[in-house]
């Protein structure tokens, strides 16, 4: 069993770039998100894929749950995500909620905020707005922009990012009541919790990726 496909980008955005002047290409990160002007409100643009770094980033996670097991068997079943908060001081109120939020809905994985974090959130003016980003070797962060938190709902906006770590994509063209569908249906939408489609596939990856790399290490010890 191998761990389930994801195509998921490198640089995740709520889908909206700042309303800023456009980034000059020569300025502008390879494969993130670039800016476009749209007078008062904050522009949906896509990120790329980058599905190797994703999955490097979430078999990472994984790995470190199954070694801390070994040695605390007793350790709950579901596979436990530490971030750090002190990065983005302005939005602690703000990614504790989030985090009561997934926690709540899902039961495969968890987020635990602590030392020696498997990512982290930071905070700034960015023109490419809020996104999540993996370094592809099973680290990340999320970013929380300014601007973008005043434009749109900053709990919708830091559950949205916070569920590209969890493994979901965006899904532009869905409604309000769906999470990741970002900014899609405009600044009015002040929903911050994921649908059923959202957790089930959220508690899928965990315990499938999981269960594939228990099997493996299995088969290494024979």
């Amino acid at each position: 069993m191998t761990l389930p496909t994801l195509a998921l980008s490198a640089t995740l955005g709520l889908g909206l770039a700042a309303s800023l002047a456009a980034v000059p290409a020569s300025a502008a990160t390879p494969d993130h998100t670039r800016s476009a002007t749209t007078g008062t409100t904050a522009a949906y643009v896509p990120g790329a894929e980058e599905k190797a770094d994703t999955d490097a980033f979430i078999k990472a996670v994984m790995k470190s749950a199954l070694a801390k097991r070994a040695k605390a068997p007793s350790l709950a079943a579901a596979v436990t995500v530490t971030y750090s908060a002190s990065s983005a001081p302005t939005f602690k109120s703000v990614i504790a909620r989030s985090t009561q939020i997934w926690n709540a809905s899902v039961s495969n994985v968890k987020l635990k905020e602590g030392s020696n974090p498997d990512f982290t959130y930071r905070e700034g003016n960015d023109s490419r707005g809020s996104y999540a980003s993996t370094d592809g070797h099973g680290g990340g962060y999320i970013f929380l922009d300014y601007k973008q938190n005043q434009q749109y709902d900053s709990t919708r906006v830091t559950a949205h990012e916070t569920g590209h770590v969890l493994g979901l994509p965006d899904h532009y063209s869905g409604p309000c009541s769906e999470l990741m569908s970002g900014g899609g249906p405009g600044t009015s939408c002040k929903n911050s919790q994921p649908n059923q489609a959202e957790i089930n596939r959220v508690n899928q990856l965990w315990a499938n990726g999981l269960a594939a790399l228990q099997k493996k290490d299995l088969a290494k010890a024979h």
